[in-house]
């Protein structure tokens, strides 16, 4: 039978990537319907610190380091025309965004070399930062790189005009339809959960990392969850301040009343190292150390994908006959990035791709970053291993109501059981791989260490590389 929707273009991932990029091609005529699994702006996208800024912590003077200049020009550039790109969008629809300083500080005095290499790097690269000894905040700054004109912004407030200027311009958004397969050839077509068949010229992957994934990218990023507490009752920061350093601390204000402080920090891989609710609670201690008096109002954490070099993957997908594309490995810098990929990947289709294009499509592997790669994939057989022969139980609290419950090896059978109080027992093993996974207390979910996909207490997919759900063993009694 005939496809339920027919397009030029499908875009599967309703958040910036894939909304920028839907919208641009529809503006140029062509004919667009972007598929999103859950709700638009879900996950990254609509959880985000909402920092655009061309300083981001000491991304550039690291990629610098490991690539050729023109690599890290080219990346200056694409991030510079996304942040230019998203301003102007944000004042042609009425779309309130605060400009600020964006400021990378030392915390400690062994902090300062690569702050002061940041600054280096950026004015190299063409750019005007200004160091500074001190700042006025309430904990401890050795010094500081910092840029001037840069933005935050609400991400939910720009998702919902960039659907509103889709839609205007003829584009179709389908919500709550999962893809969960393809058929490759020079006009995709996917499949969703509930049967539906979406067929366009080309296929843009814009989820975060990569579904069904023949570049084998799942292997060549590292999926990171991070930590976000909102505040009252805080002073203002003098700007958008990130740290430097093993301990990342992320600080910057909302306006409104009441006026609020958003603060970050606590990144990890995905379904590794200290459980969850110890990551919040280290977040939470620093902040009251230094802000006693402040009320916390709203506590959530998102994730994302760093690239094994440090540079998003955006381009055509290998042995995808040229027509379908992605872009992942933001590394928690996603708002210019995400403005530049959907730049890139619409100007290439449309016969105009971006000049900075070429340089970060032909970076060249250096032996430090295939040892990265090495080492990533070694951290994660590692991973593997060591969950698969685990005698013990990873006992699930059983104070919850909502679960109750062990993931691990039961007796004789090796399937790791998670049991859900609401009367489900799912195997817990990750759809993608065969990952075991872990709990996550603090989320309610099922993540899985090896390439981060996640999965909601029922089994349902919430992130992926995986998209097929959990396997349900029936009630609990039975499992």
């Amino acid at each position: 039978g005939h496809p339920d929707g027919r397009a030029d273009v499908v875009v599967v991932g309703a958040g910036l990537t894939g909304l920028c990029s839907a919208l641009l091609l529809a503006r140029a005529g062509q004919k667009v319907v972007v598929l999103e699994a859950l709700r638009v702006g879900s996950l990254a996208s609509g959880k985000n610190t909402g920092k655009v800024s061309v300083l981001q912590r000491t991304k550039v003077s690291e990629i610098l380091s490991s690539h050729s200049e023109s690599v890290a020009r080219a990346y200056v550039e694409a991030n510079a025309e996304g942040a230019a790109w998203l301003r102007r969008f944000c004042d042609d629809h009425d779309v309130a965004y605060q400009v600020r300083d964006a400021i990378t500080f030392a915390p400690d005095a062994a902090d300062v070399p690569a702050v002061e290499d940041e600054l280096r790097a950026l004015r190299h690269l063409g750019l005007d930062p200004r160091w500074s000894d001190s700042v006025d905040v309430p904990f401890e700054v050795r010094g500081a790189v910092v840029l001037e004109d840069q933005m935050q912004v609400d991400p939910m407030a720009v998702l919902q005009a960039l659907v509103d200027e889709f839609e205007k311009h003829g584009g179709r958004i389908v919500e709550g339809e999962r893809v969960v397969g393809a058929s490759w050839g020079r006009s995709p077509e996917v499949r969703t959960a509930s049967g539906q068949r979406f067929q366009g010229r080309h296929l843009v992957l814009a989820t975060g990392t990569p579904i069904l994934d023949r570049g084998l990218y799942f292997a060549k990023l590292e999926a990171r969850r991070s930590y976000l507490l909102a505040f009252t009752g805080a002073t203002k920061p003098p700007g958008m301040m990130i740290s430097a350093g093993p301990n990342v601390r992320s600080l910057r204000d909302v306006p409104g009343e009441p006026e609020t402080l958003l603060v970050g920090g606590g990144g990890h891989v995905v379904g590794r190292g200290a459980a969850e609710t110890e990551h919040l609670e280290e977040l939470r201690t620093w902040v009251h150390a230094h802000y006693p008096d402040v009320v916390e109002t709203h506590a959530w954490s998102a994730q994302d994908y760093r690239s094994h070099d440090g540079v998003p993957y955006v381009g055509r997908l290998p042995r995808g006959q040229g027509s379908i594309w992605l872009a992942a490995g933001y590394d928690k810098w996603g708002l210019a990035n995400a403005i530049a990929a959907g730049l890139r990947i619409t100007g290439t289709i449309l016969g105009a791709a971006p000049s900075w294009a070429r340089p970060l499509g032909r970076r060249i592997t250096r032996p430090s970053d295939a040892a990265e790669l090495v080492r990533l994939n070694l951290a994660t057989a590692g991973v593997a291993a060591v969950r698969l022969v685990e005698a013990e139980a990873h006992t699930v609290s059983r104070e919850d109501p909502e679960v109750v419950g062990r993931v691990g090896r039961d007796g004789p059978d090796p399937r790791p059981v998670g049991v859900v109080a609401a009367g489900c027992a799912v195997r817990a093993l990750c759809t993608h791989l065969g990952g075991t996974l872990r709990w996550n207390d603090a989320e309610q979910t099922w993540d899985c260490p090896l390439h981060g996909s996640r999965f909601a207490a029922d089994g349902a997919v919430i992130e992926g590389p995986a998209v097929t759900p959990l396997r349900s063993l029936g009630r609990p009694d039975s499992a």
